[in-house]
């Protein structure tokens, strides 16, 4: 496994750079079935606001085989930031390995009924007192999924919502968490 570690406002000393490194390889013996962790990338940032009483930061954007898990911690402490990251992560990968066996034994169920989607209305507003703008730009890259795997994929991101490609159709797709837990598909119309 690659592992990167890289620095925001702290210089990354070697003994830091060791510890994280090890800490991360750690969670690869969850794959010891042929599945390849490709590569880890760690962030570690001292936050430079005074007022910050945990201005160390340990983030973490872990890769297996398509799947992205991500771990974000600060503390007091770059160490212990990075030990509590790591207790995250692997509560993320084991989550990630269970619901991979569950589905492997044919022991999930679906917990959505299949339901005709609804097209999505938006609430008319005048143009001039629209005044959002884009702040960030994201870009990854989206690899062929069936609708269960990008929904898997959501939660291990913890995210509300996630735009995927679907394997079935190649079109572009997105699956997001609903009030009531359940999940949406919204799929371009035919």
């Amino acid at each position: 496994m690659d592992v990167a570690v890289k620095g925001r406002n702290i210089s990354v000393t070697e003994a830091l750079e060791r510890y994280a490194t090890e800490k991360v390889e750690r969670i690869a013996r969850f794959f010891d079935d042929g599945r390849s962790v490709s590569r880890a990338e760690v962030e570690l940032i001292h936050e430079r606001n005074s007022s910050n009483p945990e201005p160390e930061v340990a983030d973490t954007t872990f890769f297996i085989n398509g799947t992205v898990l991500k771990a974000r911690v600060a503390s007091a402490d770059m160490y212990a930031s990075i030990d509590m990251m790591v207790d995250k992560l692997e509560r993320q990968v084991r989550r990630y390995r269970g619901r991979q066996i569950d589905r492997w034994h044919g022991q999930r169920e679906r917990h959505a009924q299949e339901e005709t989607p609804q097209p999505v209305q938006f609430a008319e507003e005048e143009a001039e007192e629209i005044e959002a703008r884009i702040v960030r730009t994201k870009q990854f890259q989206m690899k062929p999924m069936s609708p269960e795997e990008a929904a898997l994929q959501m939660e291990l991101l913890d995210h509300a919502f996630f735009v995927f490609t679907s394997a079935d159709t190649g079109e572009i797709n997105v699956v997001y968490r609903r009030r009531d837990g359940n999940y949406g598909l919204i799929e371009p119309a035919r």
